[in-house]
């Protein structure tokens, strides 16, 4: 087995689940939870219970729709987190539709509209998923566009977009900070690094030890480093496709030239030389359409 750094990355999604996921961990999730939606006093979740991940048994089936977390609290509100760490297309359109998914199934025969409960979607995403923010943390709601009074309630959003954090670690100075720094920089940080922004939040600390390899077993570091292979698999593939992608459409672009200069009366071979094709690919191109 190749060396693992101490702290284990939390961007990987069997690491992910390890410290979110599981009953052992389930204070640090409490927390994480309160710290992103700015739950205090009363309003502050004391216990979750863990749900079936699965959204919809038919996509299921091709292992389409799980995601990482599913819990809900005291009061049935239900909370999905997502580790997002490739770019996917649609990405936004399945937070809704998963949201959308929980909600609904709360109906149950005989049920009342008004039992219903808030979902609320939390995703970590290590690419920008909105560019045009500058800030890392967002949230989304249904409001009134003249007033943005919240007059219809039931599904929130919130993202964590990781590539818009860049806060130093002398720099940081809230809860949520501190979390993005950890999924952010886990791998990489030092002892001396974990001290100072540790401070008396301790369970960032704990949050920390859940990575630490010293606690996980033989056969949890071998399923962490399969899935960490999955992904970089994963992301090589979307990245060959991009530029697959890029030079199709580059070579698009040099036959649309290429029949323009024909319709011009210009020979094959200057069209040749001026873009590159080649003198069969510029024929074929005459009777496309």
């Amino acid at each position: 087995m190749s060396l693992i750094a101490r702290f284990l990355d939390p961007k990987n999604d069997f690491a992910f689940r390890q410290v979110f996921g599981t009953k052992k961990h389930k204070d640090i999730l409490i927390h994480f939870l309160n710290d992103v939606l700015k739950r205090s006093g009363e309003q502050m979740i004391t216990d979750v219970q863990f749900l079936s991940p699965i959204q919809d048994p038919e996509i299921a089936a091709k292992k389409q729709s799980i995601v990482d977390v599913l819990c809900k609290d005291e009061s049935g509100c239900q909370f999905i987190i997502e580790m997002q760490v490739a770019r996917t297309t649609g990405f936004k359109e399945r937070a809704v539709y998963y949201a959308s998914k929980a909600y609904v199934n709360q109906m149950v025969k005989g049920g009342q509209y008004e039992d219903l409960k808030e979902v609320i979607f939390i995703a970590i995403i290590d690419y920008e998923l909105f560019p045009d923010k500058a800030h890392y943390h967002s949230t989304h709601r249904l409001v009134d566009e003249e007033t943005h009074e919240r007059d219809l309630s039931g599904l929130r959003f919130e993202f964590l977009q990781l590539p818009q954090f860049e806060k130093k670690l002398d720099e940081i100075s809230t809860m949520v900070e501190k979390w993005c720094y950890y999924f952010k920089y886990a791998p990489e940080t030092t002892a001396e690094d974990l001290e100072k922004l540790v401070g008396s939040d301790e369970v960032i600390k704990e949050a920390y030890e859940a990575l630490n390899t010293v606690y996980w077993t033989d056969n949890e570091l071998m399923l962490y480093e399969q899935e960490m292979k999955n992904e970089n698999d994963a992301l090589s593939m979307l990245r060959q496709a991009e530029l697959e992608g890029m030079e199709k459409g580059r070579e698009d672009e040099r036959l649309v030239v290429a029949k323009n200069l024909l319709q011009a009366g210009v020979a094959v071979s200057i069209i040749s030389q001026s873009t590159g094709l080649t003198e069969a690919e510029i024929e074929a191109s005459r009777n496309s359409r």
